[in-house]
């Protein structure tokens, strides 16, 4: 691929990801990770050829202008983008697949002064994001996904997200189908409160929890529902009435009661801490 192609692809793949790019010539003024990416290129090609001085002179000068530190030793594939930038660490012995995108202070280091493969693989559309570390010489798998400020010290499987420290699977291809997200959306409007992030696409611990949590409401109102049934072919007068629609606002002074006896309690410990 030629170089006009490639800074065309490099563009197109902006636009593809980030909605604030307006143009082409404000993305080639103003996205300093696609600067450092082209630099990058410049400088790997010098590190291959054994020019390995001026290659690290430019990984180095590309560091100052953009704030992105590329080894130029690190292995990069097509339409790699890194969104604003700055702290962004990615070491030389590091391979990154097709369509990666890594966020602000990301790193992918090593956890060894040993030589020898030493950082992480990145495979295709793998997505990390900001500020999370990952470490040593593991593999993050096609489409998996870390969440922000993550550590990460093993291998990633294929689609799968994870976040904490150290990493945990918090969402894989199997966990949440479109039939469960809308079942829980529907459970959560019927009981009054905001599904909070109960989609698949924002795998929050809290928002698994909440999801656990609408999965057994919604099996406790089938079996109910089957027991009225049954009550009602024999003739009993039951389960007529409709329930009661709950308001999230209706709890809010229960929560502030609840919020300042707590409060009260800690005073008065005070004296003793």
């Amino acid at each position: 691929m030629g170089v006009i192609a490639r800074v065309k692809e490099d563009i197109a793949s902006i636009y593809h990801r980030d909605p604030a790019a307006r143009n082409a010539f404000e993305i080639v003024l103003n996205y300093p990770g696609m600067h450092a990416i082209w630099f990058h290129r410049i400088s790997h090609r010098l590190w291959v050829a054994e020019w390995r001085q001026f290659a690290r002179l430019l990984s180095t000068f590309s560091r100052w202008l953009t704030g992105v530190e590329i080894h130029p030793g690190a292995t990069i594939g097509d339409r790699f983008f890194i969104d604003h930038g700055m702290g962004v660490v990615i070491g030389e012995t590091a391979e990154i697949g097709d369509d990666c995108t890594l966020y602000h202070s990301v790193t992918l280091g090593g956890t060894s002064w040993q030589a020898g493969k030493r950082h992480p693989t990145l495979r295709n559309n793998v997505v990390v994001g900001a500020g999370a570390k990952i470490l040593g010489p593991i593999t993050m798998h096609d489409g998996a996904r870390v969440g922000s400020n993550s550590v990460i010290v093993k291998d990633v499987p294929k689609d799968t997200t994870v976040v904490g420290i150290p990493g945990r699977v918090v969402a894989t291809p199997t966990t949440q189908t479109e039939e469960e997200n809308e079942r829980r959306n529907a459970m959560a409007k019927k009981y009054g409160f905001d599904a909070y992030a109960v989609s698949p696409d924002n795998p929050d611990p809290v928002a698994n929890a909440i999801g656990q949590m609408l999965d057994h409401m919604h099996l406790m109102d089938s079996k109910v529902q089957e027991i009225c049934q049954a009550l009602q072919s024999v003739g009993g007068d039951v389960c007529t009435d409709k329930l009661p629609e709950l308001e999230v606002e209706e709890f809010s002074d229960v929560e502030m009661a609840a919020a300042e006896k707590r409060q009260n309690a800690i005073d008065e410990f005070d004296p003793i801490i």
